[in-house]
């Protein structure tokens, strides 16, 4: 575990052998039942209200998509999403990917709508993968509401981290489905965790039942935030911040 955040006070909490293959081998990770019930209601909530308040321009702050109710800096949003990104499982899989020293990438949240939703397979790092790292991204889905494959489930293609070089080598239409893919289905209060070199994306919501996540990233502390906290910091929003959080977004 990253020891300048034991040493702020993260209590730190280790994969099982399992959780570690699945992330080395596979890619990607599944904690079922890792929202209670209660912050899950709260997250839920505090989606649809920063939604509704922001309307047409929810999401600006990186990047809006047509037919998807998109959010994004939640950092500024809402004190329930602080334990999102300070979630001690998630650090430790992040750790055990990059294995170096990471901050918060961005937090961001994804809703598509009916007939909506489908991106084209990619990775969320620039870097050309080498099989076995270094690793730069590692991302995180949370799952507000069942995952399906009705109402577009993400499709990841599983062991593609390990394939050298970049996605573009080995696929021609990123939009098609590819003969691997899976749909990572799961239950409104699963985290699904995937290196970011692992090609996925948003898929269909053919159902037009809802499909909110948020989506919480994280990077090598030597590379670039997708939202620069240093930046978008509100005053109220450091004003809550403890000495771990700050460490995490990179604004000590």
């Amino acid at each position: 575990m990253d020891e300048q955040m034991c040493s702020l006070g993260l209590e730190p909490q280790a994969l099982n052998g399992e959780q570690e293959r699945q992330l080395d081998e596979e890619g990607y990770l599944l904690l079922e039942s890792a929202i209670d019930s209660q912050w899950l209601d709260q997250l839920r909530e505090a989606f649809d209200q920063i939604h509704t308040s922001e309307g047409t321009e929810a999401g600006k702050e990186v990047a809006q998509m047509e037919g998807v109710r998109g959010l994004a800096d939640l950092v500024n949003k809402d004190a329930y999403f602080d334990a999102v990104y300070l979630y001690a499982p998630l650090l430790a899989a992040v750790h055990h990917v990059l294995k170096r020293p990471f901050k918060l990438h961005s937090l961001n949240g994804h809703d598509p709508l009916k007939g909506s939703g489908l991106q084209t397979l990619h990775a969320d790092t620039g870097q050309e993968c080498v099989p076995g790292g270094p690793y730069h991204v590692v991302n995180s889905m949370w799952m507000l509401d069942d995952f399906t494959a009705e109402n577009g489930a993400t499709r990841v293609v599983p062991r593609s981290h390990l394939e050298a070089g970049r996605l573009g080598d080995y696929v021609e239409d990123g939009l098609a489905d590819h003969p691997e893919q899976i749909h990572l289905l799961g239950k409104a209060g699963t985290i699904a965790i995937f290196n970011g070199n692992v090609w996925h994306s948003s898929y269909i919501n053919r159902s037009g039942a809802k499909r909110r996540t948020l989506h919480c990233a994280f990077i090598a502390r030597e590379h670039k935030q997708q939202t620069d906290q240093r930046q978008y910091l509100r005053t109220e929003t450091a004003a809550r911040l403890s000495s771990l959080a700050r460490y995490v977004l990179d604004v000590a």
